[in-house]
């Protein structure tokens, strides 16, 4: 996965955990602005989530920011 998308995941991670807790949910879609700027990246998170990892739609965002840092 491409450095920018994993700094931006990570930061994302950082937010919803600052703002809900530690246990907050979020899919691969909270790393997208509500347009579709980005398809290649947006294709590209998804088979991260989807297909190599097969995560559910709803993970926590601990888990999500410890993979991505882990460089699963």
């Amino acid at each position: 996965m491409r450095k920018e998308l994993r700094e931006r995941i990570v930061e994302v991670c950082e937010l919803k955990i600052e703002r809900k807790g530690a246990t907050v949910g979020l899919s691969f879609y909270a790393f997208f602005k509500n347009k579709n700027d980005q398809p290649e990246v947006l294709m590209e998170a998804a088979r991260w989530w989807i297909e190599t990892h097969k995560l559910d739609h709803f993970e926590k965002a601990v888990k999500i920011k410890e993979m991505v840092l882990s460089g699963v």
